[in-house]
C-alpha cells in the first residue's frame, strides 16, 4: 500500500502529445484572444499557464512543486524586470530633459527629397533608437513621412518599407527597447553584451538595406515634396524644448558604458542621472518634475497631435505592461521547463539540428512560427528563448548567440504577419496593407538570412568558455 502511494505521487516524464497539448492550448487561446477579441496577451497567457499547471498535476506533480516552478521561471527574468523598470525611468527623464526631442530634431533635419527613402530609413532608425519603440516611430514620424512620400510620388508601400526597416532596426538595437532587454534575459546574458554582439550581423544587413534604398530612390529624386508636416514637428520641438547638441551627451554616456562593459543597471542609472542634470540645466526642470516624469512618464502638450503622440511616453508606470507580461510568460515557461514538457518538445525538434548552423536556423524558424501561431512579438522571444536556452548551453555555445537569433527573427518578423499585433498596428496606422509593404521591408527579412549565413561561415560562433564573465548562470533547481 505504501509503495502504491509513493508510486502514485512520483511525477512521470510527459509524453510528446501531452507537451504538445499544453503548447497548443496556449497558441489557441493566444490566437483567439488577440485576433478575434483584440485583447492584450496577458489574460490569454494566464489561461495557457493554468492549463500547463493542470497538465503538471496530471503528470503527478503537487501544487507546491508547480508553484516553485513558476517562481523559478520568474526568478530567471528578474534582471530583465529591473532593467525594464529602470529604462522606463530613463525614457521619462530623457523626454522631459529634451534629450530624445533633440535626437529627433536633428534626425528630421537630414530629410532631403533626392534621397527620401534612405533618409526615411535613417530618421526612423534614429527615432526608434532614441525611444526604443517601433510602434511609436511608425505611428508618428513614420506617418508624417508617408505624407511626404505621397507628395514626391513615391509608392506608399515602398515608403512604408523604408519607415519600418528603420523603425525595427531601432527596436532591435536600442537598449531602451523592451525586446532588446527581454531576449538576453531569456537566453542568459546581459543586455550590453547582447547589443554589442548584434552589431556583428546587424551592421552588414543594415548597410545592404541602405544601398537598396539608395538605388531605389534615384528614380524618385525629382518630385516636389510637401514637408509641411515635418516642419510643424520640428517647429513644435523648438518651441517646447531648448534644442542643443550638448543634450546628446547622456546617450553618449550610456554608449560609453556599453563599450566599457559596465553592468546594465548602473550604466542606465548613469544615463538617468546625466539626463536629470541636463534637464535641470537646459530645460529648467525642477526635481519634482523630474521625479514625476520618471514615475508617471512625460506628457507632451504642444497641441500638435503628431508630436504629442510621439513624446507622451516613458515612466515606470508605462513600463508595467511589458514587466507584467514578462512575469506571466515566465510562469508558463517555468512550468513547461521544470515539468519536462519543454525538454520533450525540444528533444524532438533538436534532432533536426545536428550542428551549430542548424540550431540557429531552428531558432530563427521557431520564432517566425511563433509570430504566426501566437501573434504577439513578446511571446516569439519568450517561448523560443526558454525552449532552446539549455540546448545552446549543452553545446557550449554562448547565450548571446541565442539572444541574437531571437531578435533577428522574433522581433523583426512580427510586422510581416498580417494577423500579428505588430502587423495589424502598422497596416492600420500607415494605411498600407501588410502584404503590400512586406516586399519592401528589406531589413526585416534580410536580417534573419544574414544571421544564418554568417553563422554558417563561422562568424557568429562564440563559446561560453570564450567569455565566461558575460554568461548568467542557469537557475539550477531541478
Amino acid at each position: 500500500m505504501l509503495n502504491q502511494e509513493k508510486a502514485r505521487r512520483t511525477p512521470r516524464a510527459p509524453k510528446i502529445w501531452e507537451a504538445l497539448l499544453s503548447l497548443a492550448v496556449l497558441i489557441a487561446v493566444m490566437a483567439v484572444g488577440i485576433i478575434v477579441f483584440h485583447v492584450d496577451p496577458h489574460i490569454p497567457m494566464i489561461i495557457g499557464t493554468a492549463f500547463a499547471a493542470l497538465m503538471a498535476l496530471w503528470l503527478g506533480y503537487d501544487w507546491v512543486s508547480i508553484e516553485k516552478a513558476m517562481f523559478d521561471g520568474i526568478h530567471q527574468a528578474l534582471q530583465a524586470v529591473l532593467i525594464l523598470a529602470v529604462i522606463g525611468v530613463l525614457i521619462g527623464v530623457w523626454l522631459i530633459a529634451g534629450i530624445v526631442p533633440t535626437m529627433i530634431y536633428y534626425g528630421l533635419k537630414i530629410i532631403s527629397p533626392p534621397i527620401f527613402l534612405v533618409a526615411s530609413l535613417l530618421v526612423c532608425s534614429i527615432v526608434s533608437l532614441a525611444t526604443g519603440t517601433s510602434w511609436g516611430t511608425a505611428g508618428t514620424i513614420g506617418l508624417a513621412l508617408m505624407g511626404v512620400a505621397q507628395g514626391l510620388g513615391i509608392p506608399l508601400p515602398m515608403a512604408a518599407g523604408a519607415v519600418l526597416s528603420g523603425a525595427y532596426f531601432g527596436d532591435k538595437m536600442s537598449p531602451l527597447s523592451d525586446t532588446t532587454n527581454l531576449a538576453p534575459a531569456m537566453a542568459g546574458t546581459d543586455v550590453f553584451t547582447h547589443v554589442k554582439f548584434m552589431l556583428k550581423s546587424t551592421v552588414p544587413a543594415y548597410l545592404i538595406v541602405i544601398v537598396i534604398f539608395l538605388l531605389l530612390g534615384f528614380q524618385f529624386g525629382g518630385g516636389n515634396a510637401d514637408t509641411s508636416k515635418l516642419d510643424i514637428i520640428t517647429s513644435g520641438l523648438q518651441e517646447q524644448f531648448n534644442i542643443n547638441p550638448v543634450l546628446l551627451i547622456p546617450p553618449i554616456v550610456v554608449i560609453g558604458c556599453i563599450a566599457l562593459k559596465m553592468p546594465a543597471i548602473p550604466g542606465i542609472f548613469l544615463g538617468v542621472f546625466a539626463g536629470g542634470l541636463w534637464g535641470a540645466i537646459f530645460q529648467g526642470n525642477s526635481f519634482g518634475e523630474l521625479l514625476s516624469a520618471a514615475h508617471y512618464g512625460f506628457e507632451s502638450q504642444t497641441g500638435i497631435a503628431e508630436l504629442d503622440n510621439l513624446l507622451t511616453s516613458g515612466g515606470l508606470d508605462n513600463m508595467m505592461f511589458s514587466i507584467s507580461l514578462t512575469i506571466l510568460a515566465m510562469t508558463f515557461g517555468g512550468i513547461m521547463e521544470k515539468t519536462g514538457q519543454l525538454e520533450v518538445l525540444v528533444g524532438q525538434l533538436i534532432r533536426l539540428a545536428k550542428g551549430t548552423t542548424s540550431l540557429v536556423g531552428l531558432t530563427l524558424g521557431t520564432c517566425i512560427l511563433s509570430n504566426i501561431t501566437m501573434p504577439e512579438q513578446y511571446i516569439s522571444i519568450v517561448v523560443p528563448g526558454r525552449m532552446y536556452a539549455q540546448s545552446y548551453r549543452k553545446r557550449g555555445l554562448h547565450p548571446k548567440m541565442l539572444s541574437n537569433a531571437l531578435e533577428a527573427s522574433g522581433t523583426v518578423s512580427s510586422a510581416l504577419i498580417p494577423w500579428n499585433t505588430c502587423g495589424v498596428f502598422v497596416s492600420t496606422t500607415l494605411g498600407v496593407s501588410t502584404l503590400a509593404y512586406a516586399p519592401w521591408t528589406f531589413f526585416n527579412y534580410i536580417m534573419p538570412v544574414t544571421v544564418l549565413v554568417m553563422t554558417m561561415l563561422g562568424l557568429l560562433t562564440v563559446k561560453m568558455s570564450d567569455e565566461p564573465d558575460t554568461v548568467i548562470a542557469a537557475n539550477e533547481t531541478d
